[in-house]
């Protein structure tokens, strides 16, 4: 009896474990075939892939794959790259094809994707893209990628659905960003050499749950030059919770 009782209480506790999304981090790496000394061409790609509640995991896997792809897809036929293993052969694919085309070329392509979890709650999840890809050219790029999901339901949160009223948040954050980088309210956001479109303040694409706060991120060329690098500004969320959806 006491057996019995023992095997239905396992039974409960692997059952309500299976019930949990999870997360499981894989990679996933590819190089070139054609001989190299230096800068030899090779992508990685380091991602937490959810795992159990197969209808919240399928959305959150289709999105980061999708964002993941957009960063380091250059062929025309999307159709046949549909994991991570055949896009990491495509990035390498392509510069092969690159390679052929200018043998007399000697720089080397690279790619490296890292996910991780950066906040979770009952309400919202957080998976933030650090990516960085060269391709030829003076420099690489690299930047930050913010992927909001409802924890409950896994579908993606945009950002104008974080804030309760949006264009109120926008002008509390426009004040703290001119404090933080000297820019004089009554200037133009772009006086002292910022590269806001159309001259207006923005949000930025890339917004952050993190320990600390809400971070509000631009990466390079969003609000400043490559050389500015980017701006950043972080704010407790005691500060900013009246303006917010999701805690």
């Amino acid at each position: 009896m006491k057996n019995y009782i023992f095997t239905i209480f396992l039974c409960l506790i692997i059952t309500s474990c299976k019930k949990e999304l999870s997360f499981e981090n894989e990679t996933f790496e590819e190089k070139s075939t054609i001989p190299c000394k230096n800068d030899c061409p090779n992508i990685t790609i380091e991602v937490p892939v959810a795992k159990n509640l197969k209808v919240i995991s399928d959305s959150i896997n289709k999105k980061v794959f999708a964002v993941i792809k957009e960063i380091v897809f250059f062929e025309e036929d999307s159709v046949k790259v549909d994991d991570y293993k055949s896009l990491t052969k495509s990035f390498i694919a392509s510069y092969e094809e690159m390679h052929q085309k200018f043998p007399e070329d000697t720089f080397g392509w690279e790619a490296k994707i890292i996910g991780n979890i950066e906040f979770q709650s009952e309400q919202i999840l957080n998976l933030k893209i650090d990516h960085y890809t060269f391709t030829g050219g003076a420099h690489g790029y690299q930047g930050y990628r913010s992927l909001l999901f409802n924890s409950k339901t896994g579908k993606t949160i945009f950002n104008n659905q974080l804030f309760k009223n949006e264009k109120e948040f926008k002008a509390f954050a426009e004040k703290t960003f001119r404090a933080k980088y000297k820019i004089p309210e009554s200037a133009n956001i772009n006086a002292t050499g910022l590269m806001f479109e159309n001259d207006k303040f923005q949000l930025p694409q890339n917004i952050f749950y993190t320990s600390e706060g809400l971070l509000l991120y631009y990466n390079s060329y969003e609000a400043a030059s490559y050389a500015d690098g980017p701006k950043e500004l972080i704010f407790p969320y005691e500060e900013v919770k009246k303006y917010l959806n999701f805690q």
